[in-house]
């Protein structure tokens, strides 16, 4: 037997947008209401900073920035200029250290 199709009944197939909140409520909430992206994706949302336990001053972090976004001496604390930061995550990928936090 055929169906038949009725276009004044209203559509059934799921909303897309209503799916997503079911399912990722959290990372919404985060996004609007805190400005942060938990995914650590949304380049806009994310910030990048420095461990003060894990910093060794090893400069890697500093040579290996194409923004010259990093500040500091060897052997001591450095610094990211958040204003000049591209947000690229050259920095995570050199520090050996895993002094450079993602939030």
């Amino acid at each position: 037997t055929a169906m038949a199709f009725n276009f004044l009944e209203p559509m059934t197939a799921p909303n897309p947008v209503l799916s997503t909140l079911n399912y990722f409520r959290g990372e919404y909430e985060s996004h609007i209401e805190s400005k942060k992206c938990p995914a650590g994706v949304c380049t806009s949302l994310i910030e990048y900073s420095i461990d003060a336990d894990a910093c060794t001053g090893c400069a890697a972090c500093l040579k290996a920035c194409p923004y010259d976004a990093i500040s500091g001496e060897m052997n001591e604390l450095h610094a990211i200029d958040l204003a000049a930061c591209t947000k690229c995550g050259i920095c995570t990928t050199t520090c050996a250290e895993g002094a450079i936090i993602v939030q």
